[in-house]
């Protein structure tokens, strides 16, 4: 199965994509990671994309789709893949139709009001980078897994998420048009917590398999 995980930030595409990854055997493939690792290995195009990076400035719609090109290419995409973070906008979906056959599109659906609530309480570990929010931790100030210091990310704030959300809702809402024309979109309200919506996108994807 290639599967396309959308949802603006914070509605939890990340956390979903790496479990389904653990479930379905197929990986997992952030653009950020994919930026990460090729600029860490200074390939010739983590270069390029590390010029505009330096400067401040967003990464070209060419680059990003020739990044993602080559990553599904590796010999782990053969089963199938689940992509976060790409496409963003609908010239990148109308580019990746051009590389692979997408078999459906998971939509995760949130209130933007719930959203804010949720990543101006989210506390990351410093070291792990595993994630929490404050309701949760009764005061404390540790990560449970490493037990390193918990810290707020600098644009975890309101102003900075409405103005990310704002640039969601101009580039990569229209998205969900693009692939419910195509009959490909699932929505998945996030009711419920991690498991519930976990449950219900498998639900979704295994009608899907059975296709």
């Amino acid at each position: 199965m290639n599967i396309i995980m959308l949802g603006a930030p914070g509605a939890g595409k990340g956390t979903q994509a790496v479990r389904l990854s653990e479930t379905y055997k197929i990986p997992h493939i952030s653009t950020g990671d994919i930026f990460r690792k090729n600029i860490k290995e200074e390939t010739p195009i983590g270069l390029v994309a590390k010029g505009f990076i330096d400067k401040g400035q967003l990464v070209p719609d060419e680059v990003t789709v020739n990044i993602v090109k080559q990553r599904l290419l590796e010999g782990d995409c053969e089963k199938g893949y689940i992509l976060d973070g790409f496409p963003r906008t609908v010239y990148q979906a109308e580019e990746l139709d051009k590389i692979t056959h997408i078999d459906g599109v998971i939509n995760i659906d949130i209130e933007f009001s719930e959203l804010i609530d949720r990543l101006t309480g989210r506390r990351v570990c410093s070291a792990c980078g595993e994630s929490y929010h404050i309701d949760f931790l009764k005061g404390k100030t540790a990560c449970g897994k490493c037990g390193a210091n918990l810290i707020q990310r600098k644009d975890d704030n309101a102003e900075t998420i409405s103005n990310r959300l704002d640039v969601y809702e101009k580039q990569t809402a229209p998205l969900i048009d693009y692939y419910k024309k195509q009959e490909k979109l699932i929505n998945i309200k996030s009711e419920g917590g991690i498991e519930a919506v976990q449950e219900k996108i498998k639900i979704q994807l295994n009608k899907l398999k059975k296709k």
